[in-house]
């Protein structure tokens, strides 16, 4: 058992009978009355996603996890296919399980969550960050900026990402993964 003090991102535990991970938390103590963990949960069975505040010091039952590296080899209709990159057994998850499924291209190693309980995989983290070429952009227009103007661009996983106007097609990307947002330009 642990308490609200315990609460990090990614910590995966057991509530209103299902499996969440949790992906956002943020501690409050306001002037007056108690503290609480105001917190956002993902189901790691549906993909759902609620919010849920917790009283300080309520105890949560956390989920015992160990993390394995995978590589993730290609998807079909709903699954996305990997494999242990120890032992070289392969796994396939659905797409309600993944957090960024259309920021990963083949080969990308990535952590999967397996509850050491009953052996299955409760999720999969991405990297911090993943370099995307670019396929698809508008050519960027001198003279029509402001301040820090942006523009949409494919990059090579079919994804649709706002870059800056000085992005062209062929260039390599960095995208931070949490938030799906352009980092920097790669040069090689």
């Amino acid at each position: 058992m642990a308490s609200t003090s315990d609460i990090r991102n990614g910590l995966c535990i057991k509530y209103n009978n299902d499996i969440y991970k949790i992906i956002e938390f943020l501690h409050v103590k306001p002037g007056k009355g108690p503290a609480f963990v105001r917190t956002r949960l993902k189901s790691v069975t549906t993909g759902k996603v609620i919010d849920n505040t917790f009283s300080a010091g309520h105890k949560i039952e956390d989920v015992r996890v160990e993390t394995h590296k995978f590589q993730y080899l290609y998807n079909d209709v709903d699954d996305y296919h990997f494999m242990n990159t120890a032992d070289y057994s392969q796994i396939a998850l659905q797409k309600s399980t993944l957090d960024r499924p259309d920021l990963m291209k083949e080969g990308e190693v990535v952590t999967v969550l397996i509850n050491t309980e009953d052996g299955l995989p409760l999720s999969v983290e991405m990297p911090a960050s993943v370099i995307l070429e670019v396929t698809h952009t508008e050519p960027g227009v001198k003279g029509n900026t402001a301040t820090n103007a942006t523009k949409p661009a494919t990059v090579e996983t079919g994804a649709t990402i706002n870059v800056p106007l000085f992005i062209n097609e062929g260039d390599k990307i960095k995208v931070e993964t949490e938030k799906g947002t352009y980092k920097e330009r790669i040069k090689e």
